[in-house]
């Protein structure tokens, strides 16, 4: 049974059971969603009511839990985890958190744990940053990239290079993000697909901002953009990330 509050306050946990018309004929599953979300440096209110109504204007059927725990600092460690099942029940995980100095090993594996024994998951901006400053690479190896910082923020032009990938349909082909900001990838892991680049204007190299990831069992999507509520204001960025929920919770499809 879900605790449930207004996604519009200071949130512990939310559910939201959203409708949506049957597309193309067919009654579509319902996806239950996982958002974990909260930390440092950005509005994550906003961005978590701008995914759940673009999941709504895109037309798919989710029901969304939110976990906004960890108020805003750089070291939480969230409750959910202690629970060993605490992602049972759930096609696909959200992470949107920004938690860059918690290190503890154990905790970092009790959420590893579950995502390589099959529960997929879509990674958000901040996520590349959180838990980097531990030791251990299990986190890293999930997300598919490795990341400890950023360059400037700008209007970044986005170069689709695997535009046969559901996740990149209807991508526009000349599409500049919003103000956001550049993630630098220092490695990309061996079963990483990058679906779409963004080159540095400081030193002109080209970084991962959109790829795919499989780790163990599970499917991962993941983009490094999001910093902003300009970014989360915009149609192209969240219908991308919503793309990529179904593409993660469709795990057993060919593609």
């Amino acid at each position: 049974m879900h605790r449930t509050v207004f996604v519009f306050a200071t949130i512990l946990l939310g559910t939201f059971l959203l409708a949506s018309e049957v597309r193309g004929g067919e009654e579509e599953k319902l996806l239950r969603v996982l958002l974990i979300t909260g930390g440092c440096c950005h509005d994550y209110d906003f961005q978590t009511k701008q995914l759940i109504q673009a999941s709504m204007d895109e037309g798919h059927k989710m029901e969304w839990t939110v976990i906004n725990e960890g108020g805003k600092g750089t070291r939480a460690k969230i409750d959910l985890y202690n629970n060993p099942n605490w992602a049972d029940g759930y096609d696909v995980v959200v992470h949107n958190e920004c938690f860059a100095d918690t290190s503890d090993p154990e905790y970092i594996r009790k959420i590893t744990k579950a995502h390589h024994d099959g529960v997929s998951a879509v990674v958000i901006h901040c996520a590349m940053h959180t838990y980097r400053s531990a030791k251990i690479d299990d986190w890293r190896a999930f997300l598919g990239v490795t990341s400890r910082r950023h360059d400037h923020q700008s209007k970044y032009p986005v170069k689709v290079v695997a535009a046969d990938h559901p996740i990149m349909n209807g991508f526009p082909a000349n599409y500049v993000t919003p103000m956001d900001e550049l993630y630098i990838i220092e490695h990309v892991w061996p079963e990483t697909k990058v679906l779409a680049t963004s080159t540095s204007e400081k030193n002109g190299k080209a970084h991962p901002v959109m790829w795919t990831n499989q780790y163990g069992k599970a499917r991962v999507f993941g983009t490094t953009y999001g910093h902003s509520n300009d970014t989360f204001s915009d149609k192209v960025f969240l219908r991308t990330v919503i793309q990529g929920i179904v593409w993660a919770a469709e795990k057993d499809a060919n593609e």
